[in-house]
């Protein structure tokens, strides 16, 4: 590696790499905005993914980009810091406009050499390449090679999500009125990917909160297949126990996994999917 460079990894909150790791690995996190009538919180920051969960009953807040002048102060102490590059890892631009925030504050620091990439995902489905640059960046990889495997790493990364309701997804324009109307009478819940252009789709139904649970499950093995390098996370929006024995499936159906994460979803996802909202990634390293 060009003993020049200076590498710095930065991402979102929506990205949701545990607070742990993100300080273990030197991840810069850039926080989304919850925004309730009367007053704006910084995700993980001033406000806790259980906070809001709490609060759904009485108010479903609203989600915003992070300010650009929080991203501008990650630069400046980058550039104090004496980094001289920046992978910027980011959930997907046909969700959220914080990718293209990330590359316009960006163009503001001619002297620092940002790449931002579109990881086409959200949750850990893009926290897991975060990780991955990361852990390229400590091993010592050039920013070339780091640019290189964090495409790989992206297109390398499914995640599967499961809707406790398709309320949400209705609301938000998600799903038609058929759909929901004929789902939620006939308890069919929709497994939710996001396909190649970074949007949410449906990917599969099944009868049921169990049945999703295990399709989604047979998806992220499926997704696997007969790799020989692989992590996996799982995730949750204020439904822990289920999660947790989903979690201790998955490891039955994918022993080999490198790396396993467990995680409490951003809000930011939960306020678009609905609360009980549980998901699985899965990530093939080569």
């Amino acid at each position: 590696m060009d003993t020049m460079q200076k590498i710095a990894v930065l991402t979102d909150s929506c990205s949701d790499v545990p607070p742990s790791l993100a300080q273990e690995l030197g991840i810069r996190v850039i926080a989304l905005h919850i925004n309730y009538r009367d007053a704006a919180y910084r995700d993980r920051v001033d406000i806790q993914p259980d906070e809001v969960y709490a609060r759904f009953a009485e108010e479903i807040p609203k989600t915003s980009t992070p300010s650009p002048s929080d991203v501008a102060e990650a630069f400046d102490e980058f550039v104090a810091a004496g980094v001289t590059h920046v992978v910027v890892v980011s959930i997907s631009s046909g969700l959220s406009a914080t990718h293209d925030l990330f590359k316009s504050v960006a163009t503001g620091y001619p002297n620092l050499h940002v790449e931002v990439i579109d990881t086409k995902n959200i949750g850990l489905g893009s926290g897991l390449t975060a990780i991955a640059v990361a852990r390229m960046v400590q091993q010592g990889f050039s920013f070339d090679e780091v640019v290189r495997g964090a495409r790989r790493y992206a297109e390398s990364t499914c995640a599967f999500f499961c809707v406790d309701t398709l309320e949400y997804l209705y609301k938000g324009g998600r799903i038609g009125k058929v759909t929901y109307s004929l789902g939620s009478t006939l308890d069919i819940r929709p497994v939710i990917t996001c396909n190649e252009e970074g949007v949410y789709v449906p990917i599969a139904k099944a009868h049921g909160r169990k049945a999703s649970l295990k399709k989604a499950l047979a998806l992220a093995k499926k997704h696997v297949g007969s790799a020989s390098r692989y992590r996996f996370a799982v995730v949750h929006g204020g439904a822990e126990e289920e999660a947790r024995a989903l979690l201790g499936k998955a490891k039955e159906a994918l022993p080999n996994a490198e790396e396993i994460l467990f995680e409490q979803i951003s809000p930011a996802l939960v306020v678009h999917t609905g609360p009980g909202l549980i998901g699985i990634g899965a990530q093939i390293i080569e």
